[in-house]
């Protein structure tokens, strides 16, 4: 699987985002957002002429985002093959949510005396009511995302908030191998809001103990859908 023309050209579009300094980091940054938008597909094969037309950007510069990314574990580097989105394993998706449940519930366990800054929260949650009802399953992952970094948010940490979109990132390869956002978050909808009304009302301990099961009901689902998928050797070829 590679990338087309016409993906490429949707790219150069992002060419703007580099501003006058070019750097790493930032080609870095471009393609992590499309890779957990899905433009760039687990399984895909990364076109180094291709990406470096697209963007403007020599090849030096876009193989030192490329050894960014691989080592936050979007990409691997395949031996006289190339560069390709990574394809996660069940143990990835089950150490993800371990590693979700310790920042999350950490950060909410953390958040000191209410009230709390929660409008990022409220939008997030309001967002995936509206998507729901206008039956826009895709946008209900987005907003199920944006939920949880602006969980983690509250904490007003850099660091946190980095190593969540990490997590987040490496989380959305297994959606878009799962292909079923409706399944996957609509059952949610009601989780976040409990979490949020908990919050709001300063029960702080209540919305870590709803968020702690919700992550295990959800590391539950996905593990056994995405186990299935792996099983039948579908994984890399969405």
């Amino acid at each position: 699987m590679g990338t087309t023309g016409s993906e490429l050209g949707e790219l150069a579009g992002d060419r703007r985002l580099l501003g006058r300094t070019s750097t790493a980091e930032r080609v870095a940054d471009i393609l992590r957002t499309r890779i957990a938008e899905g433009f760039f597909p687990p399984g895909a094969r990364l076109s180094e002429d291709g990406i470096g037309r697209a963007l403007g950007v020599s090849r030096n510069t876009l193989r030192e985002a490329f050894r960014l990314l691989t080592h936050e574990r979007l990409l691997v580097h395949e031996l006289n093959r190339g560069v390709f989105v990574r394809v996660l394993t069940v143990e990835d998706v089950d150490d993800i949510y371990r590693t979700r449940r310790l920042i999350e519930c950490a950060v909410v366990r953390g958040l000191g005396e209410p009230p709390f800054a929660l409008d990022g929260l409220r939008f997030a949650v309001v967002g995936g009511e509206q998507a729901a009802r206008e039956q826009n399953w895709p946008g209900v992952s987005t907003a199920n995302i944006h939920f949880h970094r602006e969980l983690v948010a509250l904490a007003r940490s850099a660091r946190t908030d980095e190593l969540m979109r990490g997590v987040l990132a490496e989380l959305r390869l297994v959606f878009h191998v799962v292909d079923d956002p409706r399944g996957l978050h609509e059952p949610y909808l009601v989780r976040n809001r409990e979490i949020l009304e908990a919050l709001k009302a300063g029960r702080r301990d209540d919305a870590e103990r709803l968020l702690a099961r919700y992550l295990d009901d959800s590391r539950a689902r996905l593990v056994a859908v995405y186990g299935g998928i792996v099983a039948d050797g579908d994984a890399g070829e969405r």
